[in-house]
């Protein structure tokens, strides 16, 4: 079809009626041995191709580079039925994504596993142009997504108590309580944190920083999770002030301007 184009920008029609008999004879080749690709994902054995590790997938790499040349291929052409095909294609490796995400143990590895193959998946399509663009939001917006949840499941892991007993006790606005709690109930929380907070701290960095396949994604999770740490923590606070008796606790809360001190200091390593 570019050659096509060529000849008729060039208004020279002499091999127009070649150029057409190429074409119907080689798309339906095309579409064949694109479908077998297609379905060859979708029938692979997804156990027998995992890696486990939650780096970007080489599958899922010759998916993003074998698509962002057909598009550029594309780009001037707009064939409709290969737009079909990349879609079907998309379809088929998402459908490959989640097969090898649910063989990890759990749900934190599983979303830096498609957070990392997306953010794998925008690096490439970003070199392919603005024809890429709408491919390219539908990654993005799946990568948001993931990181999302992932910050969730690593806060959980370093900070569980403290994520737990704000979600189930204290609302967004700071004024009114999910469930009541009493000095019983968040004193453990508030103890526990004062102990082990710079620890933990310096532990979901080090994960972060090791885990992430792209720099800017790992700086992103961090400030993202140090973010809803601060946030939380505040809401701890504010809540301790309130609960009868809550000031017997005030020697053992850590002051938020020690808390954002210290991610600073993370956040000028990144």
């Amino acid at each position: 079809k570019h050659q096509q184009l060529v000849m008729s920008n060039r208004r020279l029609p002499c091999l127009d009626t070649y150029l057409d008999k190429a074409l119907i004879y080689l798309w339906p080749r095309f579409k064949t041995v694109f479908d077998m690709y297609i379905q060859s994902l979708y029938q692979c054995d997804a156990k027998m191709l995992w890696v486990d590790g939650t780096h970007p997938h080489h599958i899922v790499r010759c998916y993003m580079e074998f698509t962002a040349s057909l598009i550029q291929l594309n780009a001037e052409c707009g064939d409709g039925q290969l737009d079909m095909s990349l879609k079907r294609l998309r379809l088929a490796v998402d459908d490959l994504l989640v097969r090898f995400a649910e063989k990890f143990a759990t749900q934190k590895l599983k979303h830096l596993f498609l957070l990392n193959n997306c953010d794998m998946a925008i690096s490439i399509l970003k070199e392919a142009g603005e024809e890429a663009k709408e491919l390219r939001r539908y990654f993005e917006e799946k990568l948001e997504s993931n990181l999302v949840s992932f910050v969730d499941e690593l806060l959980m892991e370093y900070f569980g108590d403290l994520i737990k007993f704000v979600k189930n006790h204290i609302s967004e606005d700071l004024i009114s309580y999910t469930e009541c709690p009493n000095i019983a109930d968040v004193e453990p929380v508030v103890k526990n944190f004062a102990v082990k907070w710079r620890t933990a701290l310096e532990l979901m960095h080090n994960e972060v920083v090791t885990c992430c396949s792209n720099f800017v994604s790992g700086m992103a999770i961090l400030k993202a999770a140090m973010a809803q740490l601060l946030n939380d923590y505040n809401r701890l606070s504010e809540c301790v002030k309130m609960i009868p008796g809550g000031s017997s606790l005030n020697r053992n809360l850590v002051s938020i301007t020690s808390i954002s001190y210290e991610i600073r200091k993370y956040s000028r390593t990144l």
